[in-house]
């Protein structure tokens, strides 16, 4: 209920950033115009972002005859969290790692590399795959289209300050009744805040996913001790891959330290693994 209720506030919070830059640079016309480009510039993503994904890492849709305790993981786990059978694809990667993707329960699938499959064993996979249905039982996706959404539409915005404080078209706007200086300081500002925001909510859908996967796997100790292996291993091996899609994984393939933490899509997994501890002595 937290993490969900936080999540509501970030939105809100983005979007109340988006008015208040929308109407300091055109009013209500230009801020309409800015979030119909972000809303086209994010449709094809969205309805197509799990064929982009599953492509870009060679993921093969595997049969169950292929892999019968896999299938069977994820049907049980899939009546748990009362959703239809996504599909399951494998990843030929040694990096041990697993995202969800696709725009609904029924459009779902769940990728695995084959290193996760090595690694984790049956329970902790459970822990890995509940984690990843969880996702999809909220609708992961469809609330990243939407926070991208709008942070698309004010980084536009930003953008057409930006180019016309450089042509000195903020200066000749004589209709405007906007202050130039506060206009480029919300066109350097505003973008960032609209990135952390939009970071800061997947990190709390990651922490629902953590929560749904203890729930649907049956303890949270499975998904704890799956992750400290995840972690472990990921910084060994790496994935091969694109950075701007690593608020998919389950565990970040490309690590970030220090301050750049601020950046990252996931939670400190030293943090997810304690939250899960708590929960099992709860």
């Amino acid at each position: 209920m937290i993490n969900t209720v936080k999540t509501a506030l970030l939105l809100g919070l983005l979007t109340v950033l988006f008015v208040i830059i929308g109407n300091a640079v055109g009013g209500k016309s230009g801020a309409l115009i800015a979030f119909g480009l972000a809303i086209l510039m994010n449709f094809f993503s969205y309805f197509f972002s799990d064929k982009i994904a599953l492509s870009m890492y060679n993921a093969q849709e595997v049969t169950e005859s292929e892999y019968p305790e896999l299938f069977r993981i994820v049907r049980r786990l899939a009546q748990n969290a009362d959703i239809p059978m996504p599909r399951i694809y494998i990843i030929p990667q040694d990096a041990p790692n697993a995202f969800a993707t696709g725009r609904n329960p029924k459009h779902a699938a769940v990728a695995v590399t084959v290193g996760a499959l090595k690694l984790l064993n049956e329970n902790e996979l459970m822990g890995v795959l509940g984690h990843e249905l969880g996702h999809i039982k909220h609708r992961d996706i469809l609330i990243s289209s939407i926070a991208a959404t709008i942070a698309g539409a004010i980084m536009i915005i930003a953008d057409m300050i930006r180019w016309a404080a450089m042509f000195g078209g903020l200066s000749r706007d004589r209709d405007s009744d906007s202050n130039p200086f506060v206009l480029i300081a919300l066109a350097i500002f505003a973008p960032l805040a609209a990135t952390l925001i939009q970071l800061a909510i997947s990190r709390a859908r990651e922490y629902e996913a953590d929560r749904a996967g203890a729930e649907f796997s049956g303890n949270p100790l499975y998904l704890a001790s799956a992750l400290e292996k995840l972690d472990n291993y990921s910084k060994h091996i790496p994935l091969q891959g694109n950075p701007v899609t690593e608020n998919l994984f389950i565990v970040n393939p490309f690590s970030v330290k220090g301050i750049m933490n601020l950046f990252s899509t996931h939670p400190p997994i030293e943090e997810r693994i304690e939250r899960l501890r708590r929960m099992a002595l709860s």
